[in-house]
């Protein structure tokens, strides 16, 4: 015991290390796999909710076949914008799955926002037509940046989107990086309603609100679309949701946590959970014209796979800070 030490990464230690989102989304992809086979440990995150739609929660997950064990410690509080702070902040805490110790903790911030793309990803490549062209992203922060870099990688076809958020000064801050980073015609749009008519994919990525005043009518979205809410059903009316020829979730068990607790009081029956089509237990987009959404929770077999990745890494490359026990 007087021995043991722990290894920290900081944020800047993470992105030192230049983890692709390929290989993220391999993991991550992996970890449904996993699911599917039933080798994975996930209970329902507990939470606490210190301020109206704001939100701590204990993510624990265990993957023996990725000798992946550990628990994310995360916040979520939609008026730390206001402050200039980020919306999500927390740590995670790697265990060794043969002692139980911990071995690594890490920021997961970094986490949290590359392993949503990866399961956005992820489901596109089952469930959006390949040849999707336009991609509608409503919330212009950080998922809306790592959900465009993920789906870039399996939408080989993306040529435009269009962006849009409450704040103008986020939404320009955006056209302007994601068209240096990417190379793509980002476009600038005025309503939520231009976000999602025409597209192939949409992705709405603003705060999860318990009490939400959805505004994506069912006419909007087009036949043969895909949709990934990654703020719950905030943004999309029930009529939206209910109008959809298959509705998918990342995990059945949290979804009804989720209802028990208040939210979700009125979406449509589930067709699969993510995992089952990944592995092919269920059929994922079987026509051109299937309208499709993914309503993906956040799970924490995803962050437990990423961080194992980055631990890895970075005992590879002697990066972060040792510190006893």
């Amino acid at each position: 015991m007087l021995d043991h030490h722990i290894l920290y990464l900081s944020r800047a230690d993470i992105e030192k290390l230049n983890i692709s989102i390929k290989e993220i989304i391999s993991a991550v992809e992996e970890s449904f796999r996993e699911k599917a086979k039933e080798n994975a440990e996930m209970p329902p995150k507990p939470g606490i909710h210190p301020q109206k739609d704001a939100f701590i929660h204990a993510m624990p997950a265990y993957l023996p076949n990725m000798k992946a064990a550990g628990v994310k410690w995360v916040s979520g509080f939609p008026k730390n914008l206001e402050h200039g702070l980020p919306y999500i902040s927390g740590l995670l805490i790697l265990n060794d799955v043969e002692t139980g110790f911990p071995i690594c903790v890490m920021d997961c911030a970094w986490i949290t926002a590359k392993r949503t793309g990866a399961a956005t990803a992820v489901a596109a490549k089952c469930l959006a037509k390949e040849d999707s062209k336009i991609l509608g992203i409503l919330g212009c922060g950080v998922q809306g940046r790592s959900n465009l870099e993920a789906l870039l990688t399996v939408c080989k076809e993306l040529e435009e989107v269009m962006a849009y958020d409450v704040s103008a000064e986020n939404l320009q801050r955006y056209v302007e990086e994601m068209t240096v980073k990417h190379g793509l015609k980002i476009v600038p749009v005025d309503s939520p309603r231009k976000a999602v008519e025409n597209c192939d994919v949409v992705v709405t990525a603003g705060p999860i609100l318990k009490y939400p005043s959805p505004v994506i009518e069912a006419s909007w979205f087009k036949d043969g679309g895909f949709a990934c809410p990654l703020d719950f059903d905030s943004y999309w009316k029930p009529q939206a949701m209910h109008s959809m020829d298959k509705f998918c979730t990342d995990d059945y068990k949290q979804l009804k946590y989720y209802r028990h607790q208040g939210y979700f009081q009125d979406i449509p029956q589930v067709y699969a959970e993510l995992s089952e089509i990944v592995s092919g237990k269920k059929k994922g987009r079987e026509s051109p014209k299937e309208r499709i959404m993914s309503m993906h929770l956040g799970l924490a077999i995803e962050d437990v796979a990423t961080a194992v990745l980055i631990y890895e890494k970075a005992k590879e490359k002697n990066v972060g800070a040792r510190l006893p026990l």
